[in-house]
């Protein structure tokens, strides 16, 4: 598997979807790729890459802007590799307990680049994030760190599992 190159791109908005792909990256190197993580905004062109990894932040039901232009300006050579989508943002511990189907955003994403498939991780709203509603929804009680380290890297050995059996 040494040699291949993928990419983990991800638009955030405060930081915790950066997050799930950073601890993506990590395990797709200890499986022996040579992953790289990016925010989705520096991502012009996917062809340097054999597989890609985009990911976004869910909020209101609308998967992040950067993530879907990503996905977009780079669709033509999406649809030429691997790829697999994943979103973060339930604040609640949901997305441990069964499989999210992806929004109908998501969905369309999906189909535009014809992504292998899809994944949603439970999001993160902490005092460190920044913002007046994070603030707001921190004092209803609704926050918390909802990202399963476990379930993130069970994920991205999947993933490396695939690319080492294509």
């Amino acid at each position: 598997m040494t040699g291949k190159r993928v990419l983990v791109a991800y638009g955030t908005k405060h930081g915790a979807t950066a997050g799930i792909a950073e601890r993506i990256g990590t395990t797709l190197r200890e499986d022996g790729l040579d992953a790289v993580v990016l925010p989705a905004d520096d991502v012009d062109d996917v062809r340097d890459y054999d597989a890609v990894v985009l990911g976004g932040a869910l909020y209101a039901g609308h998967w992040s802007g950067k993530a879907k232009r990503c996905a977009q300006r780079n669709a033509d050579s999406l649809r030429r590799r691997p790829v697999w989508l994943f979103s973060s943002g339930p604040l609640d511990r949901s997305a441990e307990e069964r499989d999210i189907p992806p929004v109908p955003a998501v969905a369309r994403q999906m189909q535009l680049v014809g992504a292998r498939e899809h994944k949603t991780f439970g999001g993160s709203l902490t005092a460190a994030t920044p913002g007046l509603l994070a603030r707001s929804m921190l004092r209803q009680g609704k926050g918390g760190d909802f990202r399963d380290p476990d379930r993130i890297r069970s994920w991205a050995h999947h993933i490396s599992a695939e690319l080492a059996a294509a």
